[in-house]
């Protein structure tokens, strides 16, 4: 992508100090840029590189010391621009690739313009996908699928029948969307299956991590809303709801039915009851285990159970110390027995 730094203002929202004719093609860190690319600075720790560098322009932040004659372009959030213009990058880059001839899609299929669908990928019956979909090998879409505009499917990644994945998605590799809940009846001689009849939905902007798994709601859906973040190996039960802006960290598990307020984060290896609410905004320590319903916006919550933040702190701190005090105890218990 070829822009003149004025272009790049534009584009990024910053202000420009240098010259707006200047050509750049590349984006590079700060160590490797040369004249014609773009670097940022977002932590200060490293403005000790600016000296050297040799971008043809800095992204920096409006208070940031330069050296005299660097080109830069100021901005609130250097590190957002850079992402933004890698982003519009890759887009500017995407080629579209058609229907590979090894790739099998259903002749009922509805296929969107400049998609891309790589060999040995599946597409079911019905299944409706949007413009620039594109589908990386191995992955199945199931019978009956929707996906939106400009999602990426990854290599191996299942999507079960019906269910349906909005605009902007990335799913990534190996990733199962829509498998069964796990639903049994005791019937006197082991577990009867209930029929899990619901979908997945997930709405735009949402990004799933390698072998992260969503299960199908019993009935009605299981439903990841906008712009969710959910990093790798992270277990999704059926008919749980998690609300726009949320971030699921690596092994978080999440049983039936519980349902995440708006921007909740939630730390490594948590583990959340299920049939519980978490209201919008709370933060989960990692490690935590999550056994009842948090109703205060905004608490962060730790251990397990999960207390709030600084009582779990406080009692973690304290349980380091438990062998210090058993021998305090047992040195007052010997001192006084032996006066008695």
């Amino acid at each position: 992508m070829q822009l003149n730094l004025e272009q790049l203002a534009e584009l990024t929202g910053g202000r420009l100090e240098g010259p707006p004719e200047r050509v750049v093609n590349g984006l590079k860190g700060l160590e490797q840029a040369g004249p014609d690319d773009v670097a940022f600075l977002a932590n200060p720790k490293y403005a000790h590189l600016l000296p050297e560098c040799k971008a043809g322009v800095v992204l920096v932040t409006e208070e940031q010391q330069v050296p005299p004659e660097m080109a830069v372009i100021r901005l609130e959030s250097p590190y957002l621009a850079y992402a933004k213009l890698l982003t519009a990058a890759i887009q500017t880059a995407y080629e579209p690739l058609g229907v590979h001839e090894r790739a099998v899609v259903a002749q009922s299929a509805t296929l969107g313009d400049a998609v891309s669908i790589h060999a040995l990928a599946v597409v079911g019956e019905n299944a409706s996908l949007g413009d620039r979909v594109v589908i990386h090998p191995g992955a199945v879409i199931g019978a009956g699928c929707s996906i939106g505009d400009d999602t990426v499917i990854h290599p191996n990644a299942v999507v079960y029948e019906g269910c349906k994945i909005g605009r902007r998605c990335i799913i990534h590799a190996g990733v199962i969307i829509g498998a069964d809940g796990f639903g049994f009846v005791p019937d006197g001689e082991g577990h009867f299956k209930i029929p899990q009849i619901g979908i997945v939905q997930i709405d735009d902007d949402v990004e799933i991590g390698a072998n992260s798994t969503i299960d199908r709601a019993a009935a009605g859906c299981t439903h990841i809303k906008r712009n969710v973040k959910i990093d790798n190996l992270v277990m999704v039960a059926h008919n749980c709801e998690v609300a726009d802006g949320s971030i699921l960290v690596a092994q978080v598990g999440i049983a039936g039915s519980t349902k995440l307020g708006h921007h909740v984060v939630v730390g490594g290896q948590s583990g959340i009851n299920g049939h519980i609410k978490i209201a919008e905004r709370v933060q989960i320590a990692g490690h935590s285990g999550v056994t009842s319903s948090i109703d205060e916006p905004g608490a962060k919550y730790a251990g397990t159970p999960a207390g709030p933040m600084r009582a779990a702190v406080r009692s973690m701190n304290l349980t380091r110390k438990l062998p210090e005090l058993y021998e305090r105890i047992k040195r007052l218990e010997e001192k006084l027995g032996g006066e008695r």
